[in-house]
């Protein structure tokens, strides 16, 4: 496991090469995340080519990460899969060697969820108590509605007449 992918231009076979293995994690660079972190390594499967002066690679990708999620507060485990990882360079004739790492880590970097969720039905928590739904109902539940939309209720019964 390396921290780059430097593809060796000079020597790939005409018709295009696979490329299969795994680069470590630290090289997506999320060190300071709070909420995310990657753990173990990025796992990649491109076809790459050379057209004239035109570097071209296709793939998928794949890195497992740790969450806090978004909805409950509770950490789980998810694997992030790239699969429509593109790249598509006009290259210089002289060119040795092509590097696809900073690829990789913005390709796995646009494919992480805006809000990770443990599973898609979390329950979150409560708003008033903050107990974890998921565990079961809190007291708060049977307290009434939610009080932000009182407002309107006055409004629908106007319209009604």
């Amino acid at each position: 496991m390396d921290g780059k992918l430097a593809i060796d231009v000079a020597r790939l076979d005409g018709g295009g090469e696979r490329f299969r293995g795994e680069l470590d994690c630290s090289c997506l660079e999320m060190d300071g995340e709070k909420w995310i972190h990657p753990f173990g390594s990025v796992r990649y499967d491109v076809f790459v080519q050379v057209f004239g002066t035109e570097f071209t690679a296709r793939g998928v990708l794949e890195c497992d990460f740790d969450a806090v999620c978004s909805r409950c507060g509770g950490d789980f485990d998810f694997t992030c899969h790239a699969d429509e990882f593109e790249v598509s360079e006009e290259i210089p004739a002289e060119t040795e060697y092509f590097e696809l790492t900073n690829h990789i880590r913005e390709c796995i970097l646009l494919a992480l969820p805006n809000y990770p969720v443990c599973r898609e039905d979390c329950k979150g928590v409560c708003p008033k108590c903050g107990k974890n739904l998921n565990e079961g109902a809190c007291p708060c539940e049977s307290e009434g509605s939610d009080d932000r939309w009182a407002a309107l209720e006055g409004f629908a019964a106007k319209e009604e007449r």
